[in-house]
């Protein structure tokens, strides 16, 4: 499922006097809100999963063309974990 997919799935859950935009500005209202969260904290949605901030560390690495050792810098990234609710639901 892509984003304008999404939109059309609440855009059809909200009713049928729901506009595309106002369905894909809730969208992206409860994106936004969930990007600007995980940069502090974890987020959690009961029954849906938890947004977790992480740090992965500095590593060596290799370049697979040429072989050579590559140095991977620390970064950081975002771990969704999946709540038992969604798990059981598939």
């Amino acid at each position: 499922m892509n984003k304008a997919q999404l939109i059309d799935a609440v855009q059809e859950i909200l009713g049928g006097d729901t506009s595309k935009r106002a369905a894909s500005d809730a969208l992206d209202a409860v994106l936004q809100a969930i990007t600007k969260a995980v940069k502090k904290e974890q987020v959690q949605l009961i029954g849906f999963g938890t947004f977790k901030p992480v740090s992965r560390n500095g590593r060596m690495g290799r370049n697979p063309k040429t072989k050579e050792p590559v140095e991977i810098k620390p970064s950081k990234t975002v771990r969704f974990v999946a709540s038992a609710a969604l798990k059981n639901s598939l």
